[in-house]
Parts: C-alpha cells; sequence; structure tokens
C-alpha cells in the first residue's frame, strides 16, 4: 500500500514498531542534544476511553536555540513548532514515520532562507529513527 501524498508531509516506511520508534526517536534526539518536550501514545489514550486505534504515536521535540529564531521572525511558526516525529501503523500493518518537511513551514511561514538550517536536522534525525539497527 502506497499512503497517500499529503502536502507538507514526509513520510519514511520503517520495520519498527510505532513503540520503537518513540523508543528511538527518544533515545537519539536525547543523545544528539535535542529536547524532548513530550511523547504522546494516541493509541493508549484511545484503549483508556475503550476506543480503538491503530498504534499511532506522537513525539514533540526541538532545540529552543534553533527554533526561537525562527518564531521570532515568523510567529506564526509557533503553531508547527516544537517539531514532531509522528509513527503510526496503516491498516496493512505497515510503519511509517512522518514528520513536517521545513520547507513547506517556510512556504508557510514565509521565514528566509537562513533559517532553514535551523529546522533541516529533522530530516537526518526521521531517517534515523525510520532505518533498520
Amino acid at each position: 500500500m502506497q499512503l497517500p501524498s499529503i502536502e507538507g508531509l514526509i513520510v519514511l516506511p520503517t520495520h519498527h514498531t510505532a513503540a520503537a520508534i518513540v523508543a528511538k526517536t527518544v533515545a537519539i534526539a536525547q543523545a544528539r542534544g535535542i529536547t524532548v518536550f513530550a511523547n504522546i501514545d494516541f493509541s493508549g489514550d484511545a484503549a483508556r476511553s475503550q476506543l480503538t486505534l491503530r498504534p499511532t504515536a506522537l513525539v514533540i521535540l526541538g532545540n529552543p536555540a534553533a527554533g526561537t529564531p525562527v518564531m521570532a521572525a515568523a510567529q506564526t511558526t509557533a503553531i508547527d513548532l516544537p517539531l514532531k516525529i509522528l509513527a503510526f501503523e496503516d491498516a496493512q500493518g505497515r510503519t511509517w514515520v512522518a514528520y513536517n518537511d521545513p520547507a513547506y513551514l517556510q512556504r508557510r511561514h514565509g521565514f528566509s532562507d537562513a533559517l532553514m538550517k535551523n529546522l533541516a536536522p529533522i530530516g537526518k534525525l526521521a531517517e534515523a529513527v525510520a532505518s533498520a539497527d
């Protein structure tokens, strides 16, 4: 199954479970000095409310030294920052890693090319967590 294309979202396939992606994201982020602000287990929250949701989790992370200049230049980026890594399992049991494309965020909020370097690490992080060990 191929996921539908969603503007501004980069989606990578992975062989890891959503729970493993969360653990890898937290571990790699912390090793790289990236702050993990929160992780949300949507499927666990759903189960606690007697609802069913395939494994779906979100890690909210960033670096205030990198994100603050972006928000200072275009305050509306605060709706999209801190950055996020989404791990989810589709109806066929495949797991995916998704994140907002920094280029899309730039088009959406109009910050300068010079600030793109502040958001670029999200791509390398997502690739690292999605990759096989």
